[in-house]
C-alpha cells in the first residue's frame, strides 16, 4: 500500500500539459461575431427611396390627370391586388416576410384590428388619389405637412395619449404655414383641398389605431409584413366601392389609352416603394428619415413646376418653409436641433480650416443662388400682363421700320 501510495504522490507531482482538442467548441476571437456589413452605402437606400416615392406621386398623377383616367379607385383597387399578389409569392419563395410567422394572427384578431384598419387605409388612399383630380402636386405636398398635426389630434381624440398643449403649440408652426401656403394658391379648389383634408384626416386615423395594435409585443410588424396581411382586405373594400362609382363608367379603350403595361409598371413601382421603407428603416437614424421626407416634399414641388407648369407664387413658398422647418422641429425636437446644429457647426469650422478657398466659394454661390432665387420668384409680379409679341406689334417704331422696309 506504501509503495501505491508513493506512485500516487509521484504522479501527482508530476505537471502534464493541457491536451487542447482538436476542433475548439468556442473560438475567443469569434466568441461575439459582428453583423455581417452590407456592401451597400446607406445614401443608396436613401436615393432609392427618395426616387420610388416620386415617381409613385407623379406616376399617379400623370394617370389620373394627363392620361384622362380618372377613375381612382380603379387605381387604387389595381394597386393593392398588385401588393397583394407580390406579398404572397415573396412570403413563398424569400425570408423578407418571415417576420409574419412571429405575429399572433387569428381570425377574431384580423376581423376586430386588420379590417378596421384596412378600412381607414381604404379610405385614405381613395381620397388620396380623388385629389389628384383637383389639385397641383405642388400643393397637396404642402397640405400633406399637416399629417403630423392630424395624428396628434386623433392620438387625443382615441385616447391614446393626454393633451399637452405644449406639443400643440410646437405644432401649431406647421397650420400656420400651411394656411399661408394656401392663401398663396392661385388654382384653389375646394373640393379637391376637402379630399386631401378627409385623406390626411383618414391617414392619421390609421395610423393610431396601428400604433395601438403595434404596442403589444405580439403584432410587431414591419412594412412590408403589415402590407401582407392589409393589402387583401383593403383590396376588397376598394374593389366593392368601385363596382358602384366607377366601374358602370370605365370602358376597355380607357385602358387601352393608358396601357396595359404602363398600369403594370405603376403598381409595381408602388410595391417596391413598400419594400424599400423596410431596409430604409434598419439602415438610417431618425434624423435621415426626417430630412429625407422633408428633402422628397421639395423635390416634388420643383417636379410639379418643371413638368406640369405649376405655378408657385413666393407667398406660398414662404408659408411652405415654415410649415416644413415647423415639421422638422416637432419631429426631432428643441435637444436634438440643437445637438445636431453643434455638430454642423464644428463640421463646418473644421472644413473651412481645411478648405478656405472653397468654402469661401460655397459661401458666395448660397448668396448668389439665393438672390437669383428670391428675385426669380418676384419677377412675374412686377409685370405679369407682359407680353413681348403684342408690344412689338403695337410699337410705333418697329412699325415703321417695316413699313420702311417693305416700300
Amino acid at each position: 500500500m506504501g509503495a501505491e501510495g508513493e506512485k500516487v504522490r509521484t504522479s501527482g507531482e508530476i505537471s502534464r500539459p493541457e491536451p487542447s482538442p482538436i476542433l475548439p467548441t468556442v473560438n475567443p476571437a469569434t466568441e461575439k461575431p459582428e453583423a455581417p456589413k452590407s456592401g451597400l452605402h446607406p445614401a443608396f437606400y436613401v436615393v432609392t427611396w427618395i426616387t420610388l416615392s416620386s415617381s409613385v406621386i407623379l406616376f399617379n398623377k400623370w394617370i389620373l390627370d394627363t392620361a384622362n383616367f380618372h377613375f381612382p379607385i380603379i387605381l387604387t383597387t389595381w394597386h393593392l391586388a398588385f401588393a397583394t399578389l407580390m406579398t404572397q409569392i415573396l412570403a413563398r419563395t424569400t425570408t423578407l416576410l418571415d417576420g409574419r410567422k412571429t405575429v399572433k394572427m387569428t381570425g377574431r384578431v384580423y376581423l376586430r384590428a386588420i379590417v378596421p384598419i384596412g378600412l381607414f387605409f381604404s379610405l385614405s388612399l381613395i381620397f388620396g388619389n380623388l385629389t389628384y383630380l383637383y389639385l397641383s402636386v405642388a400643393f397637396i405636398q404642402m397640405l400633406k405637412a399637416t399629417t403630423p398635426v392630424a395624428v396628434l389630434l386623433a392620438t387625443w381624440g382615441l385616447g391614446v395619449a393626454s393633451p399637452n398643449f405644449k406639443v400643440l403649440f410646437n405644432v401649431s408652426f406647421i397650420v400656420i404655414g400651411v394656411v399661408i401656403a394656401s392663401f398663396g394658391e392661385i388654382k384653389f379648389v375646394l373640393v379637391g383641398f376637402l379630399f386631401q383634408a378627409g385623406g390626411i384626416m383618414f391617414e392619421a386615423i390609421r395610423l393610431v389605431m396601428v400604433q395601438r395594435l403595434l404596442s403589444s409585443a405580439e403584432y410587431k410588424m414591419d412594412p412590408l409584413v403589415s402590407l401582407y396581411y392589409f393589402a387583401p382586405v383593403c383590396a376588397v373594400m376598394n374593389a366593392c366601392a368601385s363596382l358602384v362609382f366607377e366601374v358602370p363608367k370605365l370602358h376597355l379603350q380607357d385602358i387601352y389609352n393608358v396601357g396595359v403595361w404602363t398600369l403594370v409598371a405603376n403598381a409595381m413601382i408602388a410595391f417596391m416603394l413598400n419594400v424599400s421603407v423596410v431596409f430604409l428603416i434598419g439602415k438610417t437614424s431618425s434624423l435621415v428619415l426626417t430630412l429625407c421626407g422633408v428633402l422628397k416634399d421639395i423635390l416634388l414641388v420643383g417636379a410639379s413646376m418643371m413638368i406640369w407648369g405649376t405655378q408657385v407664387t413666393p407667398l406660398q413658398m414662404f408659408g411652405y418653409s415654415i410649415a416644413l422647418g415647423g415639421l422638422i422641429y416637432y419631429k426631432l425636437g428643441a435637444e436634438k436641433l440643437k445637438e445636431y446644429f453643434s455638430q454642423g457647426g464644428r463640421a463646418w469650422a473644421d472644413y473651412g480650416v481645411r478648405h478656405p478657398v472653397l468654402r469661401k466659394m460655397i459661401i458666395f454661390f448660397s448668396i448668389l443662388l439665393f438672390v437669383f432665387i428670391l428675385f426669380g420668384g418676384l419677377a412675374p409680379t412686377y409685370a405679369p400682363d407682359y407680353d413681348p409679341k403684342a408690344y412689338l406689334t403695337n410699337s410705333r417704331y418697329v412699325s415703321s421700320l417695316l413699313g420702311d422696309k417693305a416700300t
